[in-house]
């Protein structure tokens, strides 16, 4: 590997680990997404600082050539997390419709709740 790229490659996944922890930190990031990340900036850094594990893992996907498996890799992960965020995007759909049928039920009981009170109200 390209010693420029091999540094790129250390450089990169260094700052995204730091700013995975920051984000975090911010409460910007939950934890419970944040190990994704962080795991993604350890593999990147493993696979920099270990040439011969990539070199390996190029030959057992039978790609040709190293830059092929780190695509495949990449193209793996993004259709793992679209996945993931899909379902996760569906549970929070049902549960914001929920929500709206509770509140329009609570809303119908508050108002029903008001026009008694006003006619008892009247009555005195």
């Amino acid at each position: 590997m390209n010693p420029r790229i091999r540094i790129m490659a250390i450089t990169l996944s260094v700052l995204l680990l730091i700013v995975i922890v920051e984000l975090v930190r911010k409460r910007r990031l939950r934890e419970e997404y944040s190990w994704v990340w962080i795991m993604t900036g350890v593999v990147v850094f493993v696979l920099a600082t270990w040439e011969s594990l990539a070199v390996r893992l190029t030959h057992l996907v039978g790609a040709k050539i190293m830059a092929s498996t780190l695509f495949f890799g990449g193209l793996m992960f993004l259709t793992v997390i679209s996945l993931h965020f899909s379902t996760k995007l569906s549970q929070l759909s049902d549960q914001v419709k929920k929500l709206a049928q509770q509140a329009a039920l609570l809303t119908e009981d508050l108002d029903r709740f008001r026009e008694r009170r006003e006619e008892d109200s009247s009555q005195r």
